[in-house]
Parts: C-alpha cells; sequence; structure tokens
C-alpha cells in the first residue's frame, strides 16, 4: 500500500491495493490510521461492484442511517447520488455540510464510488476543520466556546423544504422528504473532539444548524456566518477531481464538503455508503 498525500490542507492517494478483493486485518488498521491522519482518502483504479463496497465500508464500522433518500433496488445501504444530463434541478450537496449531523450519532465517514465520471466538473470539495480550528481568530473562538448548536434536517428535507415536494418534480434523486424532518433535530457542541484521536475540530456549519441553543436568533445567525466565513476559506479546503472506478471515504468528524456542477450535458452516478459512529 502506497499513501502520496494531496499537498493541500488534507486528502491522501491510496495505491497498490485491490478493493474487490477481502483486505486482512493489518491492512485494514493501516487504511483507517490513514484515514484520521489525511481526513480524505482517494483510491483510484478500482472496478468495485456494490458488494466490494458494502464490504469495504463495513471494514470501518456498521452501517449509517441515511435517512430521506431512498437506497437503490434490491440494497438497503446504498444510496445513488445521480444527476441526469439533461437535468435542470439545482446541483444536490452543493452547500458546505456535515452529513447528517441532525442526528443523534451522526455517521462518522462516508464513502464515494464513481459509477458514471463525467468528463470535466463534478469535483468534490473538503474544508478541514480541524485546520480551521487551529487557526482560527482568538476573538472568534472566544464566541464560539461552550456553544452548543442545534442541528436539524428541517430546512433541506422538509415538504417544503430546498429538497421538498416542488424539488421532486424535476429530480432524478430519489429524495423522500417529510414531516419527520421537523422533528430531526440534535444538539452537538460546536467545538468538538475527535472520538478517535482527540483533536479539537469545529463539528458543522450553517445549513443544517439552525442556531446556537440559548442564542437569541439574530445573533445565532449573525456568529454562524462569521464562523462559516472563516471555516470554509481556500487555504483550508482541498478540491477532489473524480475520475471512473474512483473510491473515496472522508472523516464526517474531520472535514466540511459540498459538490459542485460543471458537468452541463453529462450524466453523473455515484453510489454512496455511510459509515456508522461505533
Amino acid at each position: 500500500m502506497d499513501i502520496v498525500p494531496s499537498g493541500g490542507p488534507c486528502g491522501a492517494s491510496v495505491t497498490g491495493l485491490d478493493l474487490t478483493k477481502p483486505l486482512d486485518d493489518q491492512t485494514i488498521a493501516d487504511i483507517r490510521d490513514a484515514w484520521l491522519a489525511h481526513h480524505v482518502l482517494t483510491f483510484p483504479d478500482q472496478a468495485m461492484s456494490d458488494d466490494d463496497l458494502e464490504r469495504f465500508t463495513l471494514y470501518f464500522g456498521p452501517f449509517g442511517d441515511d435517512p430521506f433518500i431512498s437506497p437503490i433496488p434490491g440494497r438497503k445501504h446504498i444510496i445513488a447520488v445521480q444527476r441526469k444530463a439533461d437535468e435542470t434541478s439545482p446541483i444536490f450537496a452543493e452547500s458546505w455540510h456535515t452529513d447528517w449531523s441532525f442526528q443523534e450519532k451522526p455517521p462518522a465517514g462516508t464513502c464515494l464510488l464513481g459509477v458514471t465520471v463525467p468528463p470535466h466538473g463534478g469535483d468534490t470539495h473538503f474544508a478541514n476543520q480541524h485546520l480551521a480550528l487551529e487557526r482560527m481568530p482568538d476573538a472568534l473562538r472566544v464566541k464560539l466556546e461552550g456553544k452548543i448548536a442545534v442541528h436539524s434536517a428541517r430546512i433541506p428535507y422538509a415538504k417544503g423544504g430546498v429538497y421538498g415536494d416542488e424539488d421532486r418534480k424535476t429530480r432524478s434523486m430519489d429524495i423522500r422528504a417529510s414531516d419527520e424532518a421537523l422533528t430531526a433535530e440534535h444538539r452537538h457542541p460546536i467545538i468538538a473532539k475527535h472520538p478517535e484521536t482527540g483533536r479539537e475540530g469545529i463539528f458543522g456549519c450553517i445549513g443544517y444548524i439552525t442556531g446556537f441553543a440559548d442564542m437569541e436568533e439574530s445573533a445565532s445567525m449573525a456568529l454562524l456566518a462569521e464562523l462559516y466565513q472563516w471555516q470554509t476559506r481556500d487555504e483550508f479546503v482541498y478540491e477532489h477531481k473524480w475520475k471512473p472506478n474512483m473510491l473515496i471515504m472522508w472523516d464526517n468528524r474531520s472535514v466540511l464538503h459540498r459538490a459542485t456542477g460543471g458537468y452541463e450535458g453529462h450524466a453523473r452516478l455515484m453510489h454512496r455508503t455511510t459509515i456508522g459512529a461505533r
């Protein structure tokens, strides 16, 4: 196994493995160590089946729960992140976020396999939230210390939300907005220690975070906006460029991520699993 750092704020490429075959315990441990160190791992040239993807995911934890998006036919734990060539709906997940942070136990990580990769565009961006905290101005950190963020699914996944009933009319992804999103809410410290490394980082951002507990709404929004401007600065961002048969896994506890467009006229299909918290 060969690990080459991206040279950016996070990310590394892993070669010398065949993920279509079972891995031994030592190799799995080495991948986990690299994952914790680099937060985003890229595995190029892996012609994986859905069985392979599920097996790989389970090396690192149980399957996470993916609410509001239906799994692909015949699978319980794989969702399709897809867009047709002629689709006109907004790019799915183009805003910075941490996956399913509104859950009581958000997933530890996410695996994404490139099935149909457009010839250009469709990059995925990652923002290192350990680095963002370490370089944060003292004045902003003082404002955040001890704050508890309220994470909610209602803005994106309520029936009247961003991916609600109107959006469904033009979107190829099987998103199932629901009234359950109105009560899908949990609170997490905005500055949190990574459960495996103990390293502090920022957890989440405005979008899923709808405010801070025990803080007036306008003041919450102002602080979240100030934090967002800082935590998504270019100096913290790694821009991942896709190739066919490429797998990436990222640490949901360490990075924000977002999708990008730029592939109009081309289809894009990714198969995704989540790694549940242990």
